[in-house]
């Protein structure tokens, strides 16, 4: 039987860290349609590729974030560095939402793509530094489930406030007014009586952090670990950036019936990672990212059949479970098959995941507009698949491996 989660203040900063981050991140592509309108690249037109090149140019930016944002830890401390990814990301959205032309536009999308850099980067190691006595994978595992709560969240008031006309500047900027709470949350001064973050007593020098990230990248095991997240990411937000947008575009469902069925995939994602999280223990990760792969795989095969609104919102909840996973369990059982520096470890399979979402979904929108929207999501299931043959092949490389 696993044990009871016990959660504190950090734990709530960091859930609310990863709501604000998700709903940062999908507001972008929840409001496209009506982006697109004011910036002349209609979707269903030929605009897919511009569409897709947000993402794209937001996910080089988080990976130049995360391969630095380890340095700044080592200067300011891991809170700091979640604060200034927190103000960097909101100040950025809100930016987007002012911006005046589709340049411009891209610009903040890219520097919010920073602050979010910042976030992927720490917020996993955040949250493995307040339990790494206490099977820490089980807590990472379900705080990620609060990316998928802001998703849910973000994407039905989004979807609504969009149907009823109102201005895509406000909701987009309001998305980017909330990351200042996690932020507040984290600064406020310690009590007594409270949770306590195991700081940093030291800064760690570059020459230490570059050490570390070269002896991960000189392990063959580790390239595995890398390739798979690059799969893992791409598949699931090709699903999160373009479901909304297909559903409108495609069914000629409205933005309130496209931001609920996103929400059903996150509400599938949601009930996922929490049970995964509370009910899976840790040696049994690997069988878990294998079953749940290879049947989001069989399930993905049959979302560009289904022209049944109905049925395709049910087959997004069915690929929302199987898909909870992927990021945060993928990266738990790496480290707990690797002798490394686990925040290292992280940070680097996040620089694999994110441009993982950002190549896919920009591909998917050169698909879309070359061979047809529907026909672009079976790269979803190719991703689920690859994903899961890379973990199966995982035990094939003896090197560096944990006992």
């Amino acid at each position: 039987m696993a044990k009871k989660l016990v959660f504190g203040r950090y734990d709530y900063a960091a859930f609310l860290s990863f709501m604000s981050y998700s709903a940062c991140s999908i507001i972008i592509p929840m409001a496209l349609v009506a982006i697109s309108k004011s910036f002349n690249f209609p979707l269903d037109d030929g605009g897919l590729g511009q569409g897709g090149a947000l993402q794209l140019g937001r996910s080089f930016i988080m990976v130049i974030s995360m391969l630095g944002c380890g340095y700044l830890a080592g200067i300011i401390g891991v809170k700091k560095t979640m604060v200034t990814g927190l103000l960097t990301m909101g100040l950025s959205i809100i930016l987007a939402a002012l911006s005046p032309m589709y340049g411009l536009l891209f610009f903040f999308v890219a520097c919010a793509g920073f602050g979010e850099g910042i976030l992927e980067g720490y917020a996993t190691p955040f949250v493995q530094n307040l339990h790494k006595n206490d099977e820490p994978g089980r807590y990472i595992t379900f705080t990620h489930g609060f990316w998928s709560v802001g998703i849910f969240l973000a994407v039905l008031i989004a979807g609504y406030l969009l149907m009823i006309e109102v201005n895509w500047r406000l909701v987009v900027g309001f998305c980017g007014f909330l990351a200042m709470f996690p932020a507040i949350l984290m600064m406020l001064k310690e009590k007594p009586n409270q949770q306590h973050y195991p700081e940093l007593k030291n800064s760690v020098p570059f020459s230490v952090t570059w050490k570390r990230a070269i002896k991960i990248i000189s392990i063959p095991r580790f390239w595995v670990f890398f390739a798979s997240m690059i799969f893992a990411g791409g598949g699931e937000y090709c699903l999160t950036f373009w479901c909304a947008s297909y559903i409108q575009t495609a069914l000629k469902a409205n933005a309130f019936v496209g931001g609920l069925a996103t929400a059903i995939f996150a509400a599938g994602m949601i009930g996922g990672r929490l049970y995964f999280g509370a009910n899976v223990r840790e040696k049994n990760f690997k069988k878990l990212i294998v079953i749940v792969g290879f049947t989001g795989a069989l399930i993905g095969m049959f979302f560009p059949h289904v022209q049944n609104l109905v049925l395709l919102i049910i087959l997004l909840l069915f690929l929302g479970i199987a898909s909870a996973p992927f990021w945060p369990t993928i990266q738990s059982f790496a480290c707990n098959r690797m002798r490394v520096d686990d925040t290292m470890l992280f940070i680097l399979l996040s620089c694999a995941g994110v441009p993982g979402c950002g190549i896919f979904t920009f591909l998917m929108g050169v698909v879309g507009d070359k061979i047809g929207f529907t026909e672009s999501f079976y790269l979803v299931p190719i991703c689920y698949v690859i994903m899961s043959l890379l973990i199966l092949s995982e035990n094939l490389w003896k090197s560096n491996l944990k006992k």
